[in-house]
């Protein structure tokens, strides 16, 4: 397929897909260098052996699993022209990545009941990596909320329509991948401990 074919909209569609694909690539590569440090740490002898990840940590695993069956479900209700269905599971989105959020910080103060915080005397370097890695995480699930606003204002001012979700197809592409970051960052927390 020749790249430089097509008409300017066309042209214009496939640069911003490459361009997320090169931002995804870029997060992958810094959540890669990140769980590598997490990794080659774990031989320090002040690492914890018996830390448990917090339970509110499953909750916010599972909402923002149930985030991406509604912005999925919602892309495809705009496709096929239910322009209130997929408002409906847009602003269900929306709240399923608060609630993520939420659960992250109820995790949080799990983990500080426990004892145990990001810096200071009472800190570890297993819990400095946790926090680190997921607050970084949560940076991104905010961008993702922002993405999620302006796409819910999109809809609502009816600039979705038949071919032209451009706008909608690459913010749920980004919540997907947040989802799946998600997805290996608690199974990597689970698994390397």
């Amino acid at each position: 397929m020749d790249l430089t074919q097509g008409s300017f909209n066309e042209k214009d569609a496939r640069a911003k897909k490459m361009m997320l694909w090169f931002g995804i690539i870029s997060l992958l590569m810094m959540f890669a260098g990140l769980t590598s440090a997490y990794v080659v740490s774990k031989n320090r002898p002040d690492w914890l052996q018996d830390f448990e990840l917090p339970g509110a940590f499953l909750w916010s695993t599972i909402t923002i699993l149930l985030s991406s069956v509604t912005i999925h479900l919602a892309k495809k209700a705009i496709k096929k022209g239910k322009n209130r269905d997929g408002m409906l599971l847009l602003l269900s989105t929306l709240v399923l990545g608060i609630l993520f959020i939420v659960f992250q910080f109820k995790g949080y103060g799990q983990i500080i009941e426990n004892g145990y915080y990001f810096t200071g005397s009472q800190s570890t370097v297993t819990t400095s990596f946790l926090y680190a890695i997921t607050i970084a995480h949560i940076a991104h699930v905010v961008a993702g909320i922002i993405v999620l606003v302006v796409i819910i204002y999109n809809h609502f001012k009816e600039k979705y329509n038949e071919g032209k979700t451009l706008g909608l197809e690459l913010g749920a592409t980004f919540w997907h991948f947040l989802d799946f970051l998600w997805v290996y960052l608690i199974l990597f927390f689970y698994f390397f401990r």
